[in-house]
């Protein structure tokens, strides 16, 4: 039996390593596009539950996949392209409420649960220059939202509701309890 973990993400790595169980990394290579059409808080659990079958697997064998977005004001919110696209979203962010929607999704064999976890966040008000300063830095470029908040954004978010790291891209408590029930030998 392997734990697996299907993301290339440093991040989702450090923060599953909490947990104290070896793993093995599976990146999952999906379309992740997402349906405009359909809830955001829909879609991300889609694409994190497409993550899981994607990569190879026994029957065994727990697989978690995870996909985040950053939403503000009905605007969803990815990667960005580039450091245009990331000062854009950073404009979109300033003053405002928004929320980081993280789908996990954990599968073994038969048995599997996809859930969407939201952490509320508010920006205080970004000066031009702050943005710039935070793009040059290349820190957004990887980034639902074009922020890390374990980074240098930490200085523009006011308030946080929720998961701070579902905020990073893995919600470990709802996680937690999750592996409990599919894989309690983790625990043991």
């Amino acid at each position: 039996m392997n734990l697996i973990l299907a993301s290339a993400s440093p991040r989702r790595k450090e923060l599953l390593s909490l947990f104290g169980v070896p793993f093995v990394i599976r990146a999952a290579d999906i379309d992740e596009t997402m349906d405009a059409a359909k809830a955001p808080y829909d879609e991300v659990g889609r694409v994190s539950r497409l993550k899981a079958l994607a990569v190879p697997h026994e029957k065994e064998d727990i697989v978690i996949a995870a996909d985040t977005i950053v939403v503000c004001e009905g605007t969803v919110l990815g990667k960005p392209h580039d450091e245009g696209d990331a000062a854009r979203m950073l404009r979109l962010l300033s003053g405002r409420d928004h929320q980081v929607m993280t789908g996990c999704t954990v599968l073994r064999g038969e048995k599997s649960e996809t859930f969407t976890e939201v952490t509320d966040l508010h920006f205080r008000p970004l000066r031009e220059k702050e943005i710039a300063r935070y793009v040059a830095s290349g820190e957004p470029m990887d980034k639902a939202g074009a922020y890390g908040i374990q980074g240098g954004a930490a200085l523009f978010c006011e308030r946080l509701v929720g998961d701070y790291y579902n905020v990073m891209g893995l919600p470990v408590c709802r996680l937690g309890e999750v592996l409990k029930t599919i894989a309690p030998e983790l625990f043991d």
